[in-house]
């Protein structure tokens, strides 16, 4: 067990799905189906390998839909940062928050944003009393003192250092991020390698409308070689810089239009922060009484939660407990791996918090609340593209963190079916857990709602649980295989459920993630 030197490895009770629930979605009362795990601790690979799988967390809770059985069948989808260019739609969302920090403007009319997933309402509803139940069974003290103990007598060190440069690097971000400016490590001008995007030193694609005004232009620079070009001088530019005119047709990048300049008297300021998830550190600890009342203030407005439903222990238990341990190795991101809060100030008060998981691969959104007053500036929209740009920063530092998970995909759910208008975007294959490109899952979902996407009949889950006594057990202080620990249990729907277990979480994870057993 030498992959658990330096770290607490993942330790998690599984809980096989035994009735259907009230959907979130369609509202059907007994049409939702999933199973789920409470993670004690878990680890950022471990976390990474399973929402690869299709699971996802709502606080310490992993769960994980019955794809074929349940009413709203929910699809795990990635988009692709390197290789994103903003839609019109996207750009206008930007253009508005830019138009309201620099003069104040409110646009008319109502504006409708993006929906957000809630949190206990959608996804886990029919799991509520349950977790209620794990939250106060479950000590992971207890369990993490019994681990010590055992990973001690097998010569081993479960304690994790606590590196110095955590708060440092944090700062650092915090300061990239909150200054408006981004980071000058960013360079999305420069050509990918191959596979890892659209090669921008090559001519982008163009509007006809661009195109016809590039004909009349070359039309009238051969009538008139002096180079006096009646209607399409820019306003103290020299004639003599319109043959690179070309050059001022390349499309903003989505760092260009988020951080364009603001005048010197703008009229309101905004700081994104990053902020970990821990009542240790002390920004998020000071910032907790706004953050909890801004919570309050989108549930209720949003989501017409009762406010007795919107107390602290709900907010504390899914928003602001993980399960990840944070990571800080050397060379991962600099504010390190695990969760946090993005928090968005302006004129020194939160107006809406991301939470997100940064994991090897990706970064994870969790979920978003915000001000229901500034709807108006369509926050979901803008916090996305926030996060999409954010993923490209970090990709600068780490190479392979290179996606960002939106949650889930729900096409038989309208109000869902936004996620699918960030491209380029994947879904993961319910079956065989490889990513599909959406465009060629969209056919399929227009005709079933549970849909197998890789086309291949012959591919399987190459991750499948081949050899489950080598899953790990950890049961009377004592980390065991499954192979010796079944040799002691007679109850067959035991075997059933570690069986179920290890096929849902895949082989890899069943050998380093630790299954309670009392």
């Amino acid at each position: 067990m030498a992959f658990w030197a330096g770290s607490s490895p993942s330790i998690v009770d599984y809980f096989p799905s035994e009735d259907f629930y009230r959907c979130g979605y369609c509202k059907n009362e007994l049409g939702s189906r999933s199973n789920g795990m409470w993670a004690h601790s878990m680890t950022v690979q471990d976390y990474q390998d399973l929402i690869d799988r299709g699971w996802r967390r709502s606080g310490k809770y992993v769960y994980k839909p019955v794809m074929n059985q349940t009413c709203c069948p929910q699809y795990t989808i990635r988009c692709r940062p390197l290789q994103f260019q903003p839609s019109k739609s996207h750009k206008k969302v930007l253009k508005k928050m830019l138009k309201f920090l620099a003069q104040g403007e409110i646009p008319k009319g109502s504006c409708k944003d993006e929906p957000m997933d809630s949190t206990v309402n959608d996804a886990v509803a029919g799991d509520f009393a349950l977790i209620n139940k794990l939250d106060i069974q479950c000590d992971l003290k207890t369990l993490s003192d019994d681990l010590k103990e055992s990973l001690e007598s097998e010569g081993k060190n479960s304690k994790k250092e606590e590196p110095q440069e955590l708060l440092q690097s944090q700062d650092f971000v915090g300061e990239k991020l909150g200054s408006g400016e981004p980071s000058h490590s960013v360079k999305v001008h420069t050509v990918p390698k191959p596979g890892k995007g659209a090669d921008l030193s090559k001519p982008p694609c163009r509007k006809a409308k661009e195109i016809r005004k590039e004909r009349k232009r070359l039309k009238l620079m051969q009538q008139n070689p002096a180079g006096e070009h009646e209607g399409f001088q820019v306003q103290g530019q020299p004639p003599s810089l319109f043959p690179a005119k070309a050059k001022s047709n390349q499309p903003k990048s989505l760092e260009d239009l988020i951080f364009e300049s603001l005048p010197e008297n703008a009229s309101h300021k905004l700081e994104v922060r990053l902020v970990p998830v821990s009542f240790e550190d002390p920004e998020f600890k000071s910032s907790f009484s706004q953050s909890f009342s801004l919570y309050v203030k989108y549930q209720v407005a949003i989501h017409q939660d009762p406010p007795d439903e919107c107390g602290k222990t709900e907010f504390t238990r899914f928003l602001c407990t993980s399960p990840l341990e944070a990571e800080t190795p050397h060379n991962g991101p600099d504010c390190g791996y695990g969760s946090f809060h993005q928090q968005y100030w302006l004129d020194g008060k939160i107006i809406a918090v991301g939470v997100i998981d940064i994991l090897p691969n990706c970064v994870s959104s969790v979920y978003l609340y915000y001000d229901p007053d500034y709807s108006f500036l369509s926050l979901g929209v803008y916090s996305a593209l926030r996060e999409i740009a954010f993923t490209r920063q970090l990709h600068e530092k780490t190479s392979q963190l290179s996606y960002y998970y939106m949650g889930f995909y729900i096409h038989s759910c309208p109000k869902m079916k936004y996620k699918g208008q960030y491209r380029p975007s994947d879904l993961l294959c319910p079956e065989t857990y490889v990513w599909v490109p959406i465009e060629q899952c969209l056919p399929s979902l227009e005709n079933s709602k549970y849909c197998r996407f890789n086309q291949d009949p012959e591919a399987v889950d190459e991750d499948r649980s081949t050899e489950p006594d080598r899953l790990q057990v950890f049961h009377k202080r004592a980390i065991m295989p499954y192979g010796v620990y079944k040799k002691h249990q007679k109850d067959p729907s035991e075997e059933a459920a570690v069986l179920q277990y290890a096929s849902l979480v895949g082989q890899k994870c069943s050998e380093r993630m630790l299954l309670f057993r009392n």
